[in-house]
């Protein structure tokens, strides 16, 4: 059996399940809201170490003091709105959700366990519909928006009727390599992140040194060496929060165990065996996303 790419792909996004197209939505919302607050809240530290270093007096008050309190309260209320929106949590969740939703859908649409095509229709469809009923339920916390779309596409139902070659071509091009080389790409970039960071702070921490060296022969007046220990400071929470390195050398490990899981996939060519592979496949993509989602706290 050799993959071989189809007219078209086998199950877009919008072939998958609406809880998918939800949950996920919900996730990429959760990211983007959580990141863009981490960022605003690490720039007004920063700003309130810069205008707490410097005076500027307009008659009795001290407006940079005024500044640095006034960025205090803006990194405090972006605190309040982080907890009070739990955008990370629905970031997390919602990722869990769905590609929790998308494996299922894999494994019913090819003929995977539990849902293999020696089980009547009307049973696999009952099943599906129970694991769907199941995920909804255990993440019944992530504020999911109404959907139209079919929980069983036509796109599914016709690929899990297709022919075992039909649906081996498929998982292999339109999962494994497509996740693979997601991985790969996504690794490259962390790990390009990584490095961008690291010297980042390494220039800092050189530029605080002269900070202080300047600021002790008289060279400046202000703490110029606390505005580049909060920088500092910054860059390394930001780094904390996207966890690049941590997340690239995953995302490597991946790629080769999924190498390894479509390999194995070739050598099966009977119902029964595909069905027990593509169930083994699957737990191979979870154990990845469930490493990610405890490497972030959960």
């Amino acid at each position: 059996m050799t993959a071989s790419a189809q007219a078209e792909p086998s199950l877009e996004s919008e072939d998958m399940p609406g809880l998918f197209q939800a949950a996920d939505a919900v996730s990429v919302l959760g990211q983007r809201t959580y990141l863009r607050a981490v960022r605003a809240r690490l720039l007004l530290s920063v700003l309130a170490a810069i205008s707490a270093a410097i005076t500027i007096t307009v008659g009795p008050a001290d407006i940079a003091a005024i500044g640095t309190a006034l960025f205090f309260v803006g990194a405090l209320s972006i605190d309040v709105l982080v907890l009070r929106s739990h955008s990370n949590q629905a970031w997390y969740d919602g990722r869990a959700l769905a590609e929790s939703t998308k494996t299922l859908a894999w494994r019913y649409a090819v003929g995977g366990a539990p849902f293999q095509t020696s089980l009547p229709q009307a049973e696999a469809d009952r099943l599906f519909l129970d694991r769907i009923a199941k995920l909804r339920t255990d993440f019944g916390s992530v504020p999911l928006l109404p959907s139209r779309a079919n929980v069983i596409s036509d796109r599914m139902r016709s690929l899990r009727a297709a022919p075992l070659a039909e649906r081996q071509n498929a998982y292999l091009a339109d999962r494994i390599d497509d996740q693979r080389t997601w991985y790969a790409d996504k690794a490259q970039f962390h790990r390009r992140q990584a490095g961008i960071y690291q010297r980042l702070m390494l220039v800092c921490e050189l530029v605080g040194v002269s900070a202080a060296l300047a600021k002790a022969f008289g060279v400046v007046s202000f703490d110029l060496a606390g505005i580049v220990a909060a920088t500092i400071s910054g860059l390394a929470a930001w780094t904390s929060t996207r966890q690049h390195a941590t997340t690239a050398h995953a995302y490597v490990v991946a790629t080769h165990e999924l190498g390894l899981v479509r390999e194995h996939l070739h050598h099966h060519s009977a119902e029964s065996a595909w069905a027990a592979a593509i169930a083994d496949s699957e737990a191979a993509i979870s154990r990845e996303h469930s490493t990610w989602r405890s490497s972030h706290g959960e």
